[in-house]
């Protein structure tokens, strides 16, 4: 199976890459962004019976490597076969 997993800083949690590249944008003439949140989009294969084995696996890879709970929150977004 395929899994599309994204982490991103919690919103309380500075983000100096995302506030230096709002305002790149705003001189390279983008003023209407207002703000920018980095994040990290992980794809992970992996082998299991179905999607609620898979994400219960992803949970548990997530909290344990792919994301940093203090600082930072986790989404699955998608599972394929």
């Amino acid at each position: 199976m395929k899994a599309l997993v994204h982490v991103t800083l919690k919103p309380d949690v500075l983000d100096p890459q995302g506030k230096a590249i709002a305002r790149a944008s705003a001189s390279l003439g983008y003023g209407a962004v207002q703000s920018v949140r980095q994040g990290k989009l992980f794809e992970v294969e992996l082998d299991a019976s179905d999607a609620a084995q898979a994400r219960s696996q992803l949970d548990d890879l997530c909290a344990k490597l792919l994301a940093n709970p203090v600082i930072e929150d986790y989404e699955i977004i998608r599972v394929d076969d």
